[in-house]
């Protein structure tokens, strides 16, 4: 159950980057709960897995459970292990997580999955240092520290009743949000180089291929939605499908079939859901909001139409670099489907 990253260390020279690392490294020498907060594949297991390492806790077990693998019957089993005949199948008594990881770090990813009934105990474990198993009444004591990560929007949830609010009190020591990669641009070629270099050595070759002046163009003018995991990807593919000394041609989508037929122009597929049907959205809506949800359509359609070069999108829009940069900025996430 001790987690081990397959990524050995964080790269990046990025000024987001390195304002991170030095929160997270501060927090780590601080013996308290931490939520990190970030899109799909921003490396928050990689975080986690640093603040355990870099606290006084390094030497005790690092344990790890990601919630969204699990159905809402079997978190609490999980978290807090279970009594032989607590239920059917129960055939032996389990240890929890929390019990794995005393004197150690418990990381729980996407931690908005956890059920009410679960959170309650979390409380319970986080105030007062102990628990029982499911299906026992004997209080066993733990000394844990939580640090979770979820790309949810816990505040709201709360509010909605959907998660509880004295343990998100107790769990918000610090919150530390993970920046996207769209917002590192000096750390996307350190990263692809690392990558490539990765992925030729587990090839067998004695040298990763350089990439060309248009790849690293296409590369960093990428959105990257899906972040360094995405990136990895890509650079892998491009390594294993490359026999030359240069990558040129970069595949963000693999996806993407070669026998389809793309939309050219995205004011045509927008008519295509009809004048009336937009007239009904907006009169359901304040103009304001409508407006914004507009403007993040058409935005949305031509970053999937240009595959996510910004550059591209910015041309086909009529906006500058920069221009297009602040509305990125604005919409954010919702701009790029990862809400």
């Amino acid at each position: 159950m001790t987690s081990v990253s397959r990524e050995t260390e964080a790269l990046g020279q990025s000024e987001p980057f390195l304002h991170f690392q030095e929160k997270l490294s501060r927090v780590a020498e601080v013996d308290r709960p931490v939520l990190l907060i970030g899109e799909r594949g921003t490396g928050k297991e990689l975080a986690a897995g640093r603040v355990h390492f870099l606290s006084r806790r390094w030497e005790k077990p690092f344990i790890t459970l990601n919630c969204a693998a699990l159905s809402p019957t079997l978190i609490e089993a999980e978290l807090f292990g279970y009594e032989r005949g607590a239920f059917t199948g129960a055939e032996s008594q389990r240890t929890g997580r929390f019990e794995a990881a005393d004197g150690g770090t418990l990381f729980l990813d996407e931690i908005g999955n956890i059920p009410k009934e679960a959170q309650e105990k979390i409380l319970r474990v986080v105030e007062y240092g102990f628990f029982e198993r499911v299906g026992s009444s004997t209080p066993i004591e733990v000394d844990v520290r939580i640090v979770g990560a979820t790309n949810a929007d816990l505040p709201v949830m709360a509010r909605r009743g959907k998660f509880r609010q004295d343990l998100l009190d107790r769990l918000s020591f610090e919150v530390l949000f993970l920046p996207p990669l769209r917002e590192r641009d000096e750390d996307i070629m350190l990263l692809a180089h690392h990558f490539a270099g990765r992925m030729s050595y587990e090839l067998g070759r004695d040298f990763p291929p350089e990439f060309s002046d248009e790849a690293i163009a296409e590369m960093e003018s990428y959105a990257w939605p899906g972040n360094i995991r995405e990136l990895k990807n890509v650079v892998e593919r491009a390594v294993y499908s490359t026999h030359n000394d240069t990558i040129e041609t970069i595949v963000f989508d693999p996806f993407i079939s070669p026998y389809a037929h793309f939309i050219e122009n995205v004011a045509d597929e927008i008519k295509k859901d009809g004048e009336s049907d937009r007239m009904d959205i907006v009169v359901e809506k304040s103009l304001k909001q409508a407006i914004i949800d507009y403007e993040q359509e058409i935005l949305r359609r031509a970053f999937v139409k240009n595959r996510y070069n910004r550059k591209k999108t910015a041309e086909q829009l009529g906006l500058s670099y920069d221009q297009l940069r602040g509305l990125i900025r604005k919409h954010g996430a919702v701009l790029l489907g990862l809400s």
